[in-house]
């Protein structure tokens, strides 16, 4: 009889599942602790390539106790754990020690120094600050990475006022903050009086770098220059060294903000970086055009969008105000949703509409603020009258006539109604401010003749971006060959003088049909 083999297979299977039950294990924790809590290990965490104890890595030439760095890609952490990572990452200390090493020999940082990185991931900035001796150094981030960075919104920097005398933030990101305002506050609030912060930008151009700087009240410019980048996808890339006032803090620094013209006739201040866009924008059409709705089609494909000129990352909000907005595809859905140049930005809109017919397609619309009143240069009620030419060219949106605000001296025998106005320079000047970015689309068939000096003269013009105007003149008829709209009184003249003005004015003006 031969001898039986059922119980050492059966003990054979229990051996390979309790080995596959303990490979499972392993694998949920490491699951656990690099997937779930998002942090590296700790002292006490499993970790996968562990180092022995007597593992060590420093810097190259940076500082006191600094040797030869490991070739591997597993770095000692600075609280005694391991803490596994890339050669990308070794070579990112690399870097931010070179950085840091010629600050401090500038004397903007130094070995006491309480040092922030913001918007650091990983913390290679933090570890670069720690090997050069700048020992009392932490990173903040959305998510943790300990020990070198701890969890923080940029709305909400966990430490008090005036902690520390460094804050720096690499990588060009915070030109990727969606709310670099918040940032920019929660810095200054923690950076000592006289301490510095160094930031690594991508602006390259002069209205980007100044929306930058607005972003810092407290703080003076001190240096800024192009240093070489990380790595071949940034190969140059701008340093900015900015200081924290003091309330009797001497003005001596080596570079100071640029002050802005001032017009005293239009009570408005216009920086010259704005100045500057005005002058590269598409020339203005001279001559009347005989058909201006075919004007309109070969124009736009020639307008210089300030967004095609210049980076606006810098800014805190993003608005779009469609003045005389008509229906949501009048303008909104169909030019400025498709069409205008966004840089991936996420725009608040504002559409001011006094015609009632559109009000109710607007309650669909949950990312359009409607003001169903009309913009004016007062609080009052108005005579709002909607009428059309004997042609077309007037009539759009299934039929609906054009609408204006009714002077005293009369109308053409349109459907006429009551509705309130409203001042919308104040109303503009409580609604945004100086350091967003907002577009305007104004339409209001001959009030603009009313409004923009009345944006002039609160100052309010100076918060607009960029301005797409339709000005109303008595221009020649779709219909009637020879004969001139009796609608307005204003002649192409007086328009392009209007045009004019404003881009002698900094104003960065589109001419719209």
């Amino acid at each position: 009889m031969e001898p039986t083999t059922g119980k050492p297979g059966c003990l054979r299977n229990v051996l390979v599942r309790l080995l596959l039950f303990g490979v499972f294990i392993i694998v949920v924790r490491f699951a656990y602790v690099v997937t779930i809590t998002g942090e590296s290990c700790n002292v006490g965490d499993f970790c996968f390539f562990s180092l022995p104890e007597t593992f060590n890595l420093v810097i190259a030439g940076a500082g006191p106790g600094a040797s030869a760095i490991a070739a591997n890609d597993v770095v000692k952490a600075t609280n005694g754990g391991d803490l596994y990572t890339s050669k990308d990452w070794i070579k990112t200390v690399h870097y931010y020690s070179s950085v840091f090493q010629d600050l401090i020999t500038e004397g903007r940082l130094s070995p006491e120094s309480k040092a922030l990185c913001v918007e650091s991931p990983t913390g290679e900035d933090v570890y670069a600050l720690r090997q050069i001796g700048v020992r009392d150094s932490i990173g903040i981030f959305k998510k943790a990475s300990r020990p070198l960075v701890i969890k923080a919104l940029p709305s909400k920097v966990p430490f008090g006022d005036d902690t520390f005398d460094f804050v720096f933030s690499g990588g060009a990101r915070l030109d990727k903050v969606s709310r670099p305002l918040d940032l920019a506050s929660e810095i200054e609030r923690t950076l000592k009086p006289e301490g510095f912060l160094v930031v690594h930008i991508g602006a390259n151009d002069t209205y980007s770098f100044n929306s930058f700087l607005e972003l810092f009240n407290s703080c003076d410019l001190i240096k800024s220059r192009d240093i070489d980048g990380l790595d071949l996808s940034t190969p140059k890339i701008r340093e900015v060294v900015l200081r924290k006032r003091v309330e009797t803090y001497n003005h001596g620094s080596e570079y100071e903000k640029p002050e802005p013209d001032y017009n005293s006739e239009n009570k408005c201040l216009v920086p010259g970086h704005k100045r500057k866009l005005v002058r590269n924008a598409e020339p203005l059409i001279t001559e009347e055009p005989l058909k201006p709705w075919i004007s309109l089609k070969r124009n736009i494909k020639k307008i210089r969008y300030l967004p095609s000129m210049a980076d606006i990352s810098f800014k805190n909000r993003y608005v779009y105000i469609d003045v005389g907005a008509r229906s949501y595809g009048s303008s909104i859905g169909s030019w400025f949703r498709k069409q205008y140049p966004k840089q991936n930005k996420t725009f608040e809109v504002y559409a001011i509409e006094a015609d009632k017919a559109f009000h109710e397609e607007y309650r669909m619309k949950k990312k359009v603020t409607l003001l169903p009143y009309a913009a004016w240069v007062r609080n009052e009620t108005l005579l709002f009258e909607v009428n059309h030419d004997p042609g077309k060219s007037d009539v759009d949106d299934k039929g609906r006539g054009m609408g204006r605000i009714r002077h005293l001296s009369g109308g053409n025998g349109g459907e006429v109604n009551e509705i309130e106005g409203f001042d919308f320079a104040e109303w503009l000047k409580n609604t945004v401010s100086e350091k967003d970015f907002v577009v305007m689309k104004m339409d209001v068939e001959g009030t603009e003749f009313d409004l923009i000096p009345r944006l002039f003269e609160t100052g309010a013009i100076c918060l607009i971006d960029e301005i797409f105007l339709e000005c109303h003149y008595n221009r020649w008829q779709r219909c009637c060959p020879g004969e001139r709209s009796p609608k307005y009184e204003k002649t192409y003249g007086q328009c392009l003088d209007l045009f004019s003005s404003l881009r002698q004015s900094g104003v960065l003006v589109h001419q719209w049909w």
